[in-house]
């Protein structure tokens, strides 16, 4: 690899890095476990209008189904309580459907980072420039510590200050304020969005550890080796 590629390629990969590991965060979350574990857990508040543990297990598997398949917004619009009213209100559904978008659009920008980054690997492997990547891939490491480090910190002090500003950002207006009688509310509540951001933020500083951890056991086998 020339000099010039390199210098314009390196930083590019770490500026990628944060984007990857705060995506497959995200998406890790984005299974029935966590809702499962969330639920069950004692800290949990119950719903006061009445939706029980197997309840809310049940109705957050669907929408979580509806968010990751490729099905229109009539497969929320056609679930029904046991009471025979809909599960989601016109303004719910409305949201649901601006979730699924942003949702689908981040899974297919994970996929295509996770490409280049593999293509990159393989690059790096077959051209001997390994050991740039892998510093890359660390100075990647060590600048996601610090974005998760700042979003941690708004999680403490004002987790609902955050929430909000996350939405204003990626939503438009007050489409996504809801009543608290509102299914979105009582299967999803700030506790449950609390706690994955907390839980994202965990997994997106254990990947970064990791790649600053390869970088460094890296640079002790070539060490090692050049003896």
């Amino acid at each position: 690899m020339t000099t010039p590629l390199r210098r314009v390629l390196m930083p590019v990969i770490a500026i990628l890095v944060p984007f990857f590991l705060i995506m497959t965060a995200i998406r890790l979350l984005f299974t029935p476990v966590f809702f499962q574990v969330e639920y069950r857990s004692a800290a949990f508040p119950a719903d006061p209008y009445g939706f029980t543990l197997e309840d809310r297990l049940h109705w957050s598997r669907v929408s979580l189904d509806y968010l990751l398949n490729d099905s229109p917004i009539s497969y929320l619009a056609d679930q029904r309580l046991p009471d025979g009213s809909p599960l989601y209100n016109e303004r719910e559904l409305s949201h649901m459907l601006d979730v699924k978008t942003l949702v689908q659009k981040m899974i297919v920008a994970w996929w295509v980072l996770l490409a280049l980054l593999v293509g990159a690997v393989v690059w790096a492997w077959r051209a001997r420039w390994l050991s740039y990547l892998l510093q890359a891939l660390s100075d990647g490491g060590k600048l996601t510590l610090g974005v998760v480090a700042l979003i941690l910190v708004g999680v403490v002090l004002s987790f609902r200050d955050l929430f909000t500003y996350f939405h204003e950002i990626f939503f438009t207006g007050d489409s996504w304020l809801f009543n608290y009688s509102d299914t979105l509310i009582r299967l999803f509540p700030l506790n449950l969005w609390q706690d994955g951001f907390l839980l994202m933020g965990g997994f997106t500083i254990l990947g970064a550890i990791v790649l600053i951890f390869l970088n460094s056991r890296w640079g002790v086998a070539r060490r090692v080796s050049a003896r």
